[in-house]
């Protein structure tokens, strides 16, 4: 980590914070909600799709350094890394166990008290 240039890493801090802020459902991964390009990506996708709540998906396929300050920011070294309502969930292997005892519903009607359709 402390390969990455002080400014750059701070930079990066600065938009993955304002990327977080700005959706109440995001992942990083590789590839894109459309084009995803490896089976946890997809399966990601799947998974928010079945809740029908909006999401967004960045991809740092190709940015190992976002990739590293994200892994420092959250203490999780694989991808996806998925955010709700700001806070960091980890991905499928923590949200599924949450979505069968319904615990992640709960988060996901916190995060959107409008409901689905907003």
């Amino acid at each position: 980590m402390s390969m990455i240039d002080p400014a750059l890493k701070e930079q990066l801090t600065q938009e993955i914070e304002k990327e977080i802020a700005e959706n109440k459902i995001i992942f990083y991964g590789k590839g894109t909600k459309e084009m995803p390009l490896c089976g946890f990506t997809v399966e990601t996708v799947q998974f928010f799709n079945q809740f029908g709540f909006p999401f967004h998906v960045v991809d740092v396929l190709h940015n190992m350094e976002k990739r590293a300050v994200l892994s420092e920011m959250t203490n999780w070294p694989t991808l996806p890394k998925v955010f709700i309502n700001g806070k960091f969930y980890g991905d499928t292997d923590i949200l599924g166990p949450m979505a069968d005892n319904g615990e992640l519903l709960t988060v996901l009607k916190e995060a959107f008290p409008e409901g689905v359709s907003a």
